[in-house]
């Protein structure tokens, strides 16, 4: 279908401003990888480009469900397949971003998932088991049914934890096997650059992205969710920036714990993402440094035009 550019890296290192202006000397459209802006009406604490960001370039896979619908990584594959399939047929070059390293793999290296859709029912009583008798507790039923699964998911991790639980009790395999089982190889169209700064810097980023957040009024789009019906408990909601608040809201914590809370789960969630991308097919990798992005983006830009030529010859 023609050359990609996929532009990864840790949450608040750049990418969206980065993506918009590369965008813009190429002529593509921005392709989202976010597991949280596509949701609708949840903008500030997902980070979601505002119009005036975009640039008027246009920007798929955004907005694409209510908070209170199921939304898989088997869901994100269908919806990404129209939009590249689309972009193709009209010659447009597609650039893929975002934070979900996990939606990002599974459209650039053909990562099939043959798992079962979410059975409600059984994620119900798993999560009344948890509830019951501890996250610990589920945590090593885990263990000991998947040790594999469970060296790869953060113990405090329950919605992770319960998802592979569900899928080893309703399959009868390990869950693990079954993740690995249709992994393939990066396509050669791929262009795949990641964006890393250095550990303080991104930290004091991340800080003052959620300081811009709560004025913003992430606090208020909180409250407005939960007047809409939107529970706690839905998938969405448990979503950075909103179960940190939500206790706020209800008056059960005070704005300066939750804010430091979110921090800090922030700071943890970029690690996690900086250790994903290294392990993933990366061709190249640019640091970004305050004061010098300019420069960094002359010298992405003279990495991509290459590398797109050679690729775009291929193609015509």
């Amino acid at each position: 279908m023609g050359p990609l550019i996929v532009l990864v890296g840790p949450t608040a290192v750049g990418k969206t401003e980065l993506a918009v202006n590369l965008a813009l000397h190429f002529g593509a459209q921005i392709i989202s990888a976010d597991s949280m802006q596509i949701y609708q009406g949840m903008d500030i604490g997902t980070a979601k480009p505002t119009l005036e960001e975009r640039k008027g370039v246009p920007h798929h896979l955004i907005d694409l469900v209510p908070p209170d619908q199921p939304f898989t990584v088997v869901d994100y594959q269908e919806h990404y397949n129209q939009v590249r399939s689309r972009l193709a047929k009209e010659g447009i070059l597609p650039l893929l971003t975002g934070g979900t390293g996990l939606y990002i793999r599974a459209v650039t290296q053909g990562f099939i998932f043959p798992v079962p859709p979410p059975d409600p029912q059984l994620r119900a009583a798993l999560k009344q088991e948890a509830e019951s008798r501890g996250h610990e507790a589920v945590y090593r039923r885990l263990q000991a049914l998947d040790p594999e699964a469970a060296r790869k998911i953060h113990p405090n991790d329950l919605k992770r934890t319960l998802r592979a639980l569900e899928v080893i009790l309703a399959t009868g395999r390990p869950f693990s096997a079954q993740q690995q089982a249709e992994r393939r190889t990066l396509p050669r169209d791929v262009v795949y650059i990641g964006l890393h700064r250095e550990r303080a810097e991104l930290y004091d980023r991340i800080n003052r992205r959620v300081d811009r957040m709560i004025a913003a009024g992430l606090v208020e789009e909180v409250a407005s969710l939960l007047a809409q019906g939107y529970g706690p408990d839905l998938q969405s909601m448990q979503g950075l920036g909103y179960k940190e608040l939500i206790p706020v809201v209800q008056g059960r914590t005070s704005l300066a714990e939750a804010v430091e809370l979110l921090k800090k789960r922030t700071r943890h969630y970029a690690k996690r993402q900086e250790t994903w991308f290294r392990r993933e097919p990366v061709e190249k990798w640019f640091l970004l440094r305050a004061g010098e992005e300019e420069k960094t983006y002359q010298k992405i830009l003279a990495f991509l035009e290459g590398r797109i030529n050679c690729l775009s010859n291929r193609f015509n």
